[in-house]
């Protein structure tokens, strides 16, 4: 029997459960340890361990155990869940994931294999979270005080727990770095770092499974500056890409404070303007890809020659970027497809399907009269409800099991060559213009010989590399789109179409399957480098590949960007008649200034970089401010500028705006 002075009495053993998880996750996901949040992830933890308490002093002995123990259980599986999921995904997973079919998803196709690698990679970490439940159902227990409570204590435990979490959310509120988070612009990557899981999860939970509005209130910018007179001597007319909205007149008549906000915040964006790119393509076709996992890294003049040749005879963005956002694959396509940022929390995509998206490629190439619109996927045609997302855009649309399956085989991943090959007779045929799109597959994690059936098709031409096989199995499977494109181009040739057509690649997000569950997580990053990888901004560069065979001296662009510029740049080169304030990318060859938006709020201008975690700009060699408060002021006015894109990019989304501006009958 036990001395009763070394028993824990639960009221103290509860908490430190909860906080003890919170701690396992903050170590094993990365990110800033020492912080601010970890004092509110201390007070959440105690608010719900005192509520676990509170609850258990109600029951009896035995049944407080039973109880305490299996909601133990369930928190060690909830933060374990995430640990897991971070791990593949470098992004929290979020509520709204279970809601629309994520559950489901994981078991299609060879995302199964994916998941029980991934589980059983986190084996060490499942095991340190249930280690609370075991002090509870083992004879660890008898270390556990289990004294009868009075109803006071039993109320104040209660009263403490309400007490402290209202207090730390309304201190939160108070303090604008953090307030943002909770009621602004929530996201759950950077929620969990400051706020620990359990109020993110109430934050997640309230915000986009209730339907709980943010708040939308804008921050002072400082004015965008003018753009550059055009020289005199030029003879060309440089004119504002906008239409005709009257926003002085919804001003003045609408009452939804949201509407009013965003009427107000568009009225008074400055727009891109027309340059001597404009229409560079009118009358072309285009064949864009959104290229799985794809990065510069995968792009060699020996293993994918054609690649290479559009890298280097195309459009060179020397300085493109490709963010990873929360529901990464999606999330990657959407900023692609839509110029706009993802809100956090959601499947974007899938939410926009009720909406008017006008400026999406289909539906603008329909609205001159291009109905040869097509767009592709050679994984499950219902993988993130691509099937309600993409005919909303303006496509014909083709998954497996929806017509895709005809020509690719089953297996995992599957082929994009197969999908282009089966696909392209379908828009080449009629002999009219047509545009394609294609999300590929090819390129998916993991980067084993085994576990990818595209990498183990083309080991033999890796096989010799001097690199590490998961850096082989990376090369092998990206050859695969190599061979699409490949024969893409020889289809167009035959078809004579191949002058008249733009191909654009893209990746959704860099290739974090390459990074590991165990050791070095960027390991391999090292090996591809040949230095450490810096993760706040190198990590996530790119390339945008812009072809047309036709095409001689394609220009050299050394301007910041990134995915969300995508659309607007091809609506400008192809001649289309859009309203570029909005969306929140820039036409890239346009005098708009340079501008990288990062998910945790981080950004890279053309006069630094800076890092939102830890506060730190950085401005570029050749820029120097006039003083500490100029730099200052301009971190505060850039923050406040992108800051309003997630919010009016979250409410573009949510009021389906263009709908409400532009009209769904137009």
């Amino acid at each position: 029997m036990q001395p009763a002075n070394l028993k824990i009495n639960t009221a103290l053993f509860y908490p430190f459960a909860v906080l003890y998880m919170e701690l396992v996750l903050r170590l094993l996901t990365g990110g800033e340890f020492f912080n601010i949040g970890l004092v509110f992830i201390t007070l959440f933890s105690v608010s719900a361990g005192l509520l676990l308490y509170g609850i258990c002093t109600l029951l009896s002995k035995k049944a407080a155990k039973i109880t305490s123990g299996i909601v133990l259980i369930v928190l060690g599986v909830l933060y374990a869940t995430q640990i897991i999921y971070y791990s593949v995904f470098n992004n929290f997973l979020i509520v709204y994931s279970l809601k629309a079919g994520g559950a489901d998803q994981i078991m299609m196709d060879g995302m199964l294999d994916n998941t029980i690698k991934a589980i059983t990679s986190g084996i060490p970490a499942i095991l340190l979270l249930s280690l609370p439940a075991v002090v509870v159902f083992t004879p660890l227990n008898r270390f556990l005080s289990h004294k009868k409570t009075g109803k006071l204590k039993t109320a104040l435990s209660f009263v403490f727990s309400v007490a402290i979490y209202a207090l730390s959310v309304a201190v939160i509120s108070l303090l604008p770095t953090l307030s943002v988070t909770q009621s602004g612009l929530f996201d759950t990557n950077i929620s969990m770092n400051r706020f620990g899981l359990i109020h993110t999860e109430a934050l997640d939970i309230s915000y986009n499974i209730f339907g709980i509005e943010q708040e939308l209130e804008l921050e002072e910018e400082t004015p965008e500056p003018e753009p550059e007179p055009v020289p005199e001597e030029t003879p060309v007319v440089y004119t504002p890409q906008i239409i005709n909205i009257d926003f002085e007149t919804l001003k003045a008549t609408e009452t939804d404070k949201d509407l009013k906000l965003m009427n107000e915040y568009f009225s008074e964006k400055e727009p891109t303007y027309t340059n001597e790119y404009t229409g560079m393509y009118k009358g072309y076709n285009l064949v864009m890809f959104v290229a799985e996992g794809f990065s510069p890294y995968a792009i060699d003049p020996v293993l994918t020659p054609t690649l290479y040749k559009m890298q280097q005879e195309g459009f060179k963005f020397n300085n493109f970027y490709t963010p990873v956002w929360g529901v990464s694959t999606s999330d990657g396509e959407y900023t692609a497809c839509t110029g706009l940022i993802p809100k956090s929390g959601v499947w974007s995509f899938y939410r926009s399907h009720k909406n008017y998206m006008p400026f999406c490629l289909g539906n603008m190439f329909k609205s001159i009269g291009v109905n040869n619109t097509f767009a592709y996927h050679n994984n499950t045609a219902s993988y993130y409800h691509r099937d309600l997302s993409h005919p909303n855009m303006g496509y014909n649309y083709k998954g497996m099991g929806t017509g895709v399956e005809q020509y690719v085989d089953k297996v995992w991943p599957q082929s994009d060559f197969q999908m282009v090959s089966g696909s392209a007779h379908e828009y080449l045929s009629t002999g009219e213009p047509f545009h394609a799109y294609y999300m590929t597959v090819s390129g998916h994690l993991h980067y084993t010989k085994m576990g990818n059936f595209q990498a183990s098709k083309h080991w033999d031409k890796v096989k010799d590399l001097p690199c590490s096989d998961t850096l082989k199995a990376y090369y092998a499977c990206n050859i695969e789109l190599e061979l699409a494109v490949q024969e893409l181009l020889s289809k167009l040739e035959a078809a004579g179409a191949s002058d008249k057509t733009v191909i654009a690649i893209t990746p959704d997000h860099y290739p974090y399957g390459l990074e590991r569950d165990e050791g070095n997580k960027y390991a391999i990053w090292e090996e591809l480098l040949g230095h450490g990888v810096e993760t706040q901004f190198e990590l996530y560069e790119s390339c945008f590949l812009l072809y047309c065979p036709s095409t001689k001296d394609a220009p050299t662009v050394n301007k910041y960007c990134y995915s969300v510029d995508i659309l607007p740049t091809l609506l400008n080169l192809f001649g289309f008649e859009y309203d570029s304030r909005l969306l929140m990318g820039n036409d890239i060859m346009s005098t708009a200034e340079d501008l990288v938006v990062f998910n945790n709020r981080s950004f890279i201008t053309n006069k630094g970089k800076y890092n939102a975690v830890t506060g730190v700009f950085t401005p570029h060699s050749d820029v120097s401010f006039g003083s500490q408060e100029e730099q200052r002021e301009y971190v505060k006015s850039m923050s406040a500028a992108v800051n309003n894109k997630f919010k009016m990019s979250t409410k573009i989304l949510e009021k389906d705006y263009y709908g409400y501006l532009l009209g769904k009958d137009e």
